[in-house]
């Protein structure tokens, strides 16, 4: 008995210690964000431009780089939690909300409003969540037989993502005059960011975050596999459909104001999942900072690669993800041989 008590006891100091560690990186992040750029500002700069500055100093701090590092930081969570969600309900690393047609179902509602309607721009955040939801039960119906099984779950989730993403390069071919306007959103762009798009989708992220945070008990129990999950209880199905629209919210809150920016909810899963394990209450909120200091990282790399020009966040994104999920395929391929 000694001897399980202290097992459990550092295996709880361990995480609480690499929630602390992933907590400073993204202290870390979030000061480098807001002190490189093509202007590049020190710490005590950006200390005295917070608190009395001003001039120049103040209205890049204020104006630019604070709204950006933050929506970086809410954005990079909900796209983590949204990918730890599905990869818990369908019991695969390999899900994401990029992947799995979510993120192409929020992406095509935010086009049709910036292309064909415009004058409803003020409910992006609602018609990306409708797209999100829209696109997750479209899923949800195409794979169920007697029960919506994981592996069906991803396969028709990949074909509804394609399909989604021919209808928004249709929508961009037949609306060339407007394509311009659009590019940063379609390759996951946050230059254009601004306190006015944190106060859109703050609500929204924050909600789908405590829920997210608040179901960690029922995803692991999801994760013993539906045959215990029911004895135990649970309404697996009911759970995994509540589960779904939670990873949409999330999804639709990021998709709203960055656009389709790729892969963070399949990397950060997965990383934090490796180092702290698969316990989803200790997993969530790990992959919650990790995914926020993971954006505000690849954006802050994307404005200094080319300063004064700036890569999107997306770009950069993908530029890793690609070879993170053939990687993690062929890992999988090798426990399965």
């Amino acid at each position: 008995m000694p001897i399980k008590i202290t097992i459990i006891k550092s295996r709880l100091s361990y995480r609480i210690g690499v929630l602390i560690l992933l907590t400073l990186l993204l202290l870390a992040a979030s000061a480098w964000g807001l002190c490189a750029g093509s202007i590049k500002l020190s710490f005590s700069e950006i200390i005295d431009a917070m608190n009395s500055g001003v001039g120049v100093a103040r209205q890049i701090v204020w104006d630019i780089r604070l709204p950006r590092v933050i929506l970086c930081a809410i954005v990079g969570a909900a796209l983590a939690l949204s990918g730890a969600i599905l990869q818990g309900i369908m019991r695969n690393p390999l899900a994401s909300p990029n992947i799995i047609g979510v993120t192409s179902g929020g992406g095509l509602a935010a086009v049709l409003i910036l292309v064909v309607f415009p004058a409803y721009s003020q409910y992006l955040v609602w018609a990306a969540f409708g797209g999100a939801l829209t696109a997750a039960l479209a899923i949800y119906l195409v794979a169920w037989n007697h029960g919506a099984q994981p592996i069906k779950l991803i396969l028709s989730g990949v074909a509804i993502s394609s399909l989604l993403g021919a209808a928004i390069t249709a929508i961009l071919l037949f609306n060339p005059e407007r394509v311009i306007g659009v590019l940063d959103f379609s390759v996951g762009s946050l230059s254009s960011c601004s306190w006015s798009h944190l106060k859109s989708i703050w609500p929204y992220a924050l909600s789908g975050g405590i829920l997210a945070l608040l179901g960690a008990r029922d995803l692991n129990i999801i994760a013993l596999g539906d045959e215990v999950a029911t004895g135990l209880g649970q309404r697996v199905e009911l759970s995994r459909f509540i589960f779904l629209a939670v990873a949409a919210l999330l999804a639709a809150s990021a998709v709203s104001v960055v656009g389709l920016l790729g892969f963070v909810g399949l990397v950060a899963p997965h990383m934090i999942r490796i180092i702290i394990g698969a316990d989803f209450r200790w997993l969530m909120p790990g992959c919650a900072i990790f995914g926020a200091a993971l954006l505000i990282t690849c954006d802050t790399i994307g404005r200094l690669v080319m300063a004064p020009l700036e890569l999107p966040a997306g770009v950069i994104m993908a530029l890793i993800g690609p070879p993170f999920f053939l990687w993690l395929l062929k890992t999988r391929l090798k426990h399965e041989t």
